[in-house]
């Protein structure tokens, strides 16, 4: 097993290192729900819940990686966190990543078929915001934040990152808020977190997570 995924085994779900900034945090994701609800603009609340439970998935296998291999997670964060949900995701990670669906489909255009330097509008977002994402999490883990102990899974070979670790969040987030009816959405979004509580709690009953 590595440093850093003892280190993370070691602080997972540990209520002693709660920070008392995590509560202005969840006072801010509170507010931007607050406000789209008020607005009965239903599609942007569940586009950034179908975010947040495309982030939940990929948390959950990344735990079983850790789990079944011994060694470690694809990615963790192991340090300076108020609580570490799952060996790779914190509750910062968490609210940050409920922030960014929101905002991420309030950037797209009314006119779906609008194009932007000569590509669809939502091909378009969905290459900046994964891109974006992939630098910034490159960033972190060269600052020792977010840590990386498979070579598959590094600044080498950043194609992974942008094709597992984002591109399917911004995809199922923008298929979600375009969707004709909140039916529609309330459907999708549901069955998508039923499925990661669903999955979150056999694995964890089992001890895999």
């Amino acid at each position: 097993m590595t440093p850093a995924a003892q280190q993370g085994l070691a602080a997972l779900r540990d209520t002693s290192h709660f920070q008392w900034t995590l509560i202005p945090i969840l006072l801010l994701v509170i507010y931007v729900y607050s406000v789209e609800m008020g607005k009965e603009n239903w599609k942007v609340v569940l586009a950034g819940l179908a975010f947040i439970g495309m982030d939940f998935f990929n948390e959950l296998w990344n735990g079983l990686v850790f789990h079944f291999t011994g060694h470690a997670p694809v990615w963790g964060a192991p340090a300076d966190s108020s609580y570490i949900i799952l060996i790779g995701w914190n509750i910062e990670i968490l609210f940050m990543f409920m922030v960014m669906g929101v905002a991420a489909v309030k950037s797209l255009p009314a006119d779906k078929n609008k194009k932007i330097l000569g590509v669809p509008n939502r091909s378009f977002y969905i290459i900046l915001f994964t891109t974006a994402c992939v630098v910034v999490e490159c960033v972190l883990n060269a600052i020792g934040a977010l840590t990386w102990d498979w070579a598959w899974w590094s600044i080498k070979f950043p194609i992974f990152i942008f094709l597992i670790g984002y591109l399917p969040f911004f995809v199922v987030s923008f298929w979600v808020h375009d969707m004709e009816t909140d039916r529609q959405r309330v459907k999708v979004v549901s069955s998508i977190l039923a499925f990661d509580f669903a999955c979150a709690a056999v694995f964890g009953g089992l001890g895999w997570i």
